[in-house]
């Protein structure tokens, strides 16, 4: 285990194209990684000379009361690593992302490493810092002075916050893995930057994702998490489909065995998504996040009432998502892209028309529609993933002149239609999970102060 901290960072997602589809393998998803990240800062908790202590802290000092301190123990019977939450004061908060990851990260340490029975964990801190763009809701100004801006301190538990869709669990599972590997494992066992790290870190983070929803998603997330913007085709199911729950008779070896299987059958292709030079990819977040279970369950019952119609439906929306993709990769002018979107959107609706669920409201119908005729250098804009109300993904000129427009327009907008609208200091980006330099994080990690003393 390193001296020095380590950190990483994984990025946020927005679906432009495929929202539906993608939980599909006959089908595919178009997602763009995001400027905005979730960081992982790895660090040793230093104690006095004879003191031991056995812990692994997590803390999110964005939020309040947002530390979580774990005990482990290794399971019987291959049962894996097994962790017992600690009180902070007089209260235990669960976070099964945190604690799900942390135990499946240190299970496939233990295993993949052929660690003793008897090995223990070197205690440590994982800091974990969210880009803004992440919560919508107002937040004061960041107390610290090396970060005025970047990491805000929000007034409410973790739970409370409004969340703008794009994705942060995903990246909070990603990094915190990448980091938990980085940390205890030499670069000979685990590097971060090579296909066979990426590789080892999809394949795991996409099982402690899922275990930690409870259900086993398309996991275009995740995906873009690791590898960032690219045509995505979904993994089979079945791959994850045996794990034994955590701690079960079995688990330690079934999880290093699924990981390290060539069974995964997931299709990432870089090249398949890309973004002309002049345009951005911006998103305008709507202040009020859309419960996609929901929404999701009843597209996919209006697809089995309907297996002829829906199906001629979904083939035409994947041939024009693939053929926007097209027309993004190849450089194509503001006219061909926003007859592209367009075409998307036009089919985007009619599903929902067909199932009945909200996946572009006439209200996100109506901002879009006044943004992309009201303002010079919009382009077009959806309402990505299953739609409803998280933040709309807009394709802009990529200049200061349409971003003061853009920022102009929604202060009116919001001003009279109501409620809040505003462009998200994010972009879409190409990078998936990377190192990241201590620097930026100047004043915050003196959170991870010495225990023991």
């Amino acid at each position: 285990m390193p001296n020095t901290p380590t950190a990483v960072s994984a990025p946020g997602k927005v679906l432009l194209a495929g929202g539906y589809l993608v939980l599909d393998r006959e089908y595919t998803g178009l997602v763009f990684g995001l400027s905005a990240r979730i960081n992982v800062i790895a660090q040793e908790i230093k104690t006095s000379q004879g003191v031991q202590i056995t812990e692994i802290v997590v803390d999110s000092p964005q939020f309040l009361e947002a530390q979580w301190r774990y005990g482990y123990h290794l399971a019987p019977d291959d049962g894996g690593i097994k962790l017992t939450q600690l009180h902070v004061g007089s209260t235990i908060s669960p976070n099964p992302f945190v604690e799900i990851t942390l135990a499946y990260a240190l299970t496939y340490i233990t295993t993949s490493a052929q660690l003793k029975s008897s090995y223990t964990f070197d205690p440590a801190r994982f800091t974990v810092l969210a880009d803004n763009a992440y919560y919508s809701q107002p937040h004061s100004a960041s107390e610290t002075s090396g970060n005025p801006t970047r990491f805000a301190k929000f007034p409410t538990k973790l739970k409370d916050a409004h969340k703008t869709g794009l994705g942060s669990s995903a990246a909070l599972v990603t990094a915190l893995t990448a980091a938990l590997l980085t940390h205890y494992l030499p670069p000979s066992a685990f590097d971060l930057d090579t296909p066979a790290g990426k590789r080892t870190l999809h394949n795991l983070a996409q099982a402690a994702h899922c275990a930690a929803q409870g259900k086993v998603g398309s996991g275009f997330d995740v995906a873009a998490a690791v590898f960032g913007s690219c045509q995505y085709r979904r993994f089979s199911p079945s791959i994850l489909k045996d794990l034994p729950e955590v701690g079960a008779p079995g688990f330690a070896p079934a999880l290093t065995a699924c990981v390290d299987s060539d069974a995964w059958d997931t299709l990432v292709y870089k090249d398949g998504a890309r973004m002309p030079p002049g345009v951005a990819l911006r998103m305008c977040d709507v202040d009020c996040g859309s419960q996609t279970v929901g929404m999701v369950k009843q597209v996919l019952k209006w697809r089995e009432s309907d297996p002829e119609g829906s199906r001629r439906l979904w083939d035409e929306l994947q041939a024009r998502n693939v053929e926007l993709a097209a027309v993004l990769s190849s450089s194509s002018g503001s006219d061909e892209i926003s007859a592209a979107v367009a075409r998307v959107r036009d089919l985007v609706r009619a599903m929902g028309e067909a199932s009945g669920v909200p996946i572009e409201p006439d209200s996100q119908t109506a901002l879009l529609d006044a943004l992309v005729a009201g303002i010079e250098g919009a382009y077009e804009g959806v309402v990505p993933g299953a739609g409803g109300y998280d933040a709309l993904a807009l394709l802009v000129r990529d200049d200061e002149a349409t971003e003061q427009r853009l920022r102009a327009f929604l202060r009116r907008w919001s001003e009279e239609k109501g409620g809040t609208v505003r462009l998200l200091d994010v972009k879409g980006e190409m990078e998936g999970v990377r190192r990241e330099t201590l620097g930026q994080y100047d004043g915050w990690l003196s959170w991870a102060g010495n225990e023991g003393k």
